[in-house]
């Protein structure tokens, strides 16, 4: 039970830094904030997951906890989750740096940040294929599982954008650097373990493979 526990606030951290380093969107915008208003304008942008997440948590649960009762489709889902934690651990492998453009960026930060997080389809297909089904196994562990998962999912994933934030503020030529290029292959291949364990998971749902 604790092994298991501790399997998931890892999990929810790998996925957590990884969604704060790899360039996105929001990642984007907290570097052009930053780089043009300040750092703590950086740092509010990195909140908005904070403030748009609740719902799509609480809906992709919901649809998931349905799906739940056909093994073979939650079974399918999580193979979609694997073949999505993949492709994130591809494009954290991809990266070579940050491309950093500030000039088209303008104040209120927060609204931005919001703006652009509500908008991005990456949180929607992540809480569909990866965090409801893992957000839900931890609620079967326990509620102290589950909140750590959680914790450590956001806790990573806005602590990575205000570490992004900060190291812009101090300076820009960081997010080009080896150690930047590094960390993000690093978490690349955390993902990547972790989506052989969603291809497990998948399989046995399926009724593939040795059953335990």
């Amino acid at each position: 039970m604790i092994s298991e526990t501790l399997v998931l606030a890892a999990s929810g951290c790998v996925f957590g830094l990884a969604g704060g380093f790899t360039p996105g969107p929001t990642t984007a915008l907290v570097v052009a904030q930053a780089l043009r208003f300040g750092p703590m304008e950086g740092i509010k942008v990195a909140i908005a997951p904070l403030l748009t997440d609740a719902p799509i948590i609480v809906l992709a649960a919901l649809l998931v906890g349905q799906l739940a009762r056909f093994e073979a489709v939650l079974g399918g889902l999580t193979l979609l989750g694997a073949a999505f934690l993949l492709f994130l651990a591809v494009e954290s492998f991809r990266v070579r740096g940050f491309e950093i453009n500030e000039g088209t960026v303008g104040p209120r930060s927060i609204r931005k940040g919001f703006l652009v997080n509500l908008l991005n389809p990456h949180p929607y297909l992540f809480w569909i294929m990866v965090g409801a089904p893992t957000l839900l196994k931890a609620v079967g562990v326990g509620v102290f599982a589950a909140g750590l998962f959680l914790l450590g999912l956001y806790g990573c994933l806005v602590g990575a954008k205000v570490v992004v934030a900060l190291l812009v503020g101090r300076s820009r030529s960081l997010l080009r650097s080896r150690g930047y290029v590094y960390v993000n292959r690093l978490l690349g291949l955390a993902l990547a373990v972790f989506a052989s364990l969603f291809v497990r998971d998948g399989l046995r749902l399926l009724g593939v493979g040795v059953h335990q």
